[in-house]
């Protein structure tokens, strides 16, 4: 008697995964305005003025995973998905905390405070969430490595805020991040450099922009008057002088006619 084979059972769905994937497409319900400071134009970078983008955040939790993602745009300039953007991810039953993307934060325009900007929002939300679960090991991004000022000045951000940096190649272009636990990272930035402004303060901005605007646009007017008058004071004042020259050549030939005859 042949025996009939035996269907496999189908593995039960890994719920962490299924999370990931379902949250993969969340569009963001909260929208924030950054002031990047204008700095002075720097040697790599270039000219650094005052610029604006949006802080974009989603927040999800549940009894397995928890996600806070940042996203930041700029105004007319289209960006690889991965560029600006910075996810945590809170696995609760492990007690772990882990950054993405893998290949590293990456962001644009660099050296203007964004990527402390974001890493400090990220920790600061942990902190307040999740202060006692284990930071999973990351990696640093490239581009970054690229440059040994760039790299310097990254490794020493990461350093001030509670991580430790370890290269697994001599050239320093391959490397991991470590942090131990959530509560020993800080949460600060440079404010100077990047503050983020509530919807009263971009309107009072641009209340205060339409003002200097406006003032502008009078000064320009009275400017202009001023012009048209001297324009006007200078044409009286040539044909005066012409009329001068006119009449002291008509006495001039006055007096020649009399000193002929």
């Amino acid at each position: 008697m042949s025996e009939t084979p035996s269907i496999p059972e189908e593995q039960p769905a890994d719920p962490i995964a299924l999370l990931k994937a379902q949250w993969a497409e969340l569009k963001p319900k909260q929208h924030h305005l950054l002031r990047l400071a204008a700095q002075p134009t720097e040697r790599g970078a270039g000219a650094r003025p005052l610029r604006f983008a949006e802080l974009s955040r989603v927040e999800r939790h549940t009894k397995d995973l928890s996600l806070l993602r940042l996203t930041v745009q700029l105004p007319g300039q289209m960006l690889h998905k991965e560029t600006n953007l910075l996810e945590v991810w809170a696995n609760h039953a492990e007690r772990r905390l882990s950054f993405t993307p893998e290949a590293g934060l990456q962001v644009e325009p660099g050296n203007r405070g964004l990527g402390r900007f974001l890493l400090a929002q990220a920790i600061s939300w942990a902190r307040q969430h999740f202060s006692a679960y284990q930071v999973e090991d990351f990696a640093l991004g490239m581009k970054g490595s690229l440059d040994d000022e760039n790299r310097q000045r990254r490794d020493k951000l990461l350093e001030s805020l509670g991580f430790s940096v370890e290269y697994e190649d001599a050239l320093h272009m391959k490397g991991r991040i470590h942090a131990g636990l959530v509560a020993n990272l800080k949460a600060d930035w440079n404010r100077d450099k990047l503050m983020p402004l509530s919807m009263l303060d971009a309107g009072q901005m641009l209340q205060q922009a339409d003002q200097s605007l406006h003032d502008q646009a009078l000064k320009i007017r009275v400017l202009e008057e001023q012009v048209q008058a001297r324009k006007r004071d200078e044409s009286a004042l040539r044909f005066t002088i012409t009329l001068l020259v006119l009449f002291g050549l008509f006495e001039a030939a006055l007096v020649f006619l009399l000193m002929i005859f």
